[in-house]
């Protein structure tokens, strides 16, 4: 049984009318109605979100919204801001110090020995510890503390210019380190110079002239050089004032890794020894830093580099 024309013009794709080369007709097919409802659903949430945050630009300030954050400030001092990020971060730092509160005064009441009997206190200090060299000492001592040489001690290769124990590594950072050697470009002749520089390359097994090594050995125990004042009898250096250990093939101030031939490294310590060292300079990090955040950057560095 075939409909009439009436149903078939109802069950019919509407059209807007408007018709392109004879046949090509512009549908007008309605939304779905999950679709309008939620187009409507986001208008009504926008306006929402303009009333409780900061929205609209007006002149030179904007709508600040009715919501408000809590904090405490640096000071102290309780602060009520409307929302916005800044003040969202201090109220996260509060949560954070709140919850890190109690591990901080147990930092403090308990001995660096006794931090590393604890694991759940170590864990939280090497955590921590990690942060804070992250963000103040990688700068100069690189991401894993292997430091730059010609500029920054490798702190983890335990050797320490002034001293791995807990006490040295604290007084270290807190009140900062001046490295010095005068230059002795202007008070050595450049045959003594290279004979220096020849002794001091024998004592870490760099190969090198006998004779100049002779020359040099006299020369470093005498008073026209006195090297040995600083580096001691034996060239194992003094924490005391920072001199270097010459005996152990570790090197700082001298590049001599870069270099391939014994000359190469032989004069990479002629530099050093003719140009002197003025450059080695730590800033002292007792006013910046908290106690408990220096004590906890004590151990981190004493940790990585196997401390004494």
């Amino acid at each position: 049984m075939s409909q009439n024309p009436s149903q078939q013009s109802q069950q019919a794709v509407q059209t807007t009318g408007h018709v392109w080369d004879g046949d090509l007709q512009e549908f007008n097919n309605p939304l779905p109605t999950w679709w309008v409802y939620t187009f409507f659903a986001t208008i009504i949430f926008a306006i929402g979100y303009w009333l409780i945050y900061p929205a609209w630009p007006i002149g030179n300030t904007y709508t600040r919204g009715f919501d408000t954050i809590t904090y405490v400030d640096k000071a102290g001092q309780k602060v009520t801001s409307h929302w916005n990020t800044r003040a969202l971060l201090m109220e996260d730092m509060n949560k954070a110090t709140a919850f890190q509160k109690p591990f901080f005064d147990k930092v403090m009441a308990t001995p660096y020995e006794q931090i590393a009997k604890d694991p759940e206190l170590e864990n939280f200090v090497m955590a921590t510890g990690h942060s804070l060299f992250e963000n103040n000492c990688a700068s100069c001592h690189q991401t894993g503390g292997q430091g730059l040489v010609g500029h920054y001690p490798n702190l983890t290769d335990d050797d320490w210019l002034y001293g791995g124990h807990y006490a040295q590594i604290a007084y270290t950072i807190t009140d900062g380190r001046h490295g010095y050697m005068p230059t002795f470009g202007e008070v050595l002749e450049p045959a003594q110079i290279d004979d220096l520089a020849n002794y001091v390359a024998s004592l870490s097994g760099i190969p090198a002239d006998p004779a100049k090594v002779a020359a040099g050995k006299h020369l470093f125990h005498s008073d026209t050089a006195g090297c040995f004042y600083c580096h001691g009898e034996q060239a194992t250096g003094r924490h005391v004032i920072g001199a270097p250990n010459l005996t152990d093939q570790i090197w700082l101030w001298a590049d001599v890794p870069a270099h391939r031939t014994a000359q190469g490294k032989i004069e990479a310590i002629r530099k050093v020894i003719y140009n002197g060292v003025n450059k080695g300079v730590m800033p002292a990090w007792g006013d910046r830093l908290s106690p408990v955040d220096i004590k906890v950057l004590t151990f981190y560095v004493h940790n990585l580099g196997g401390g004494q």
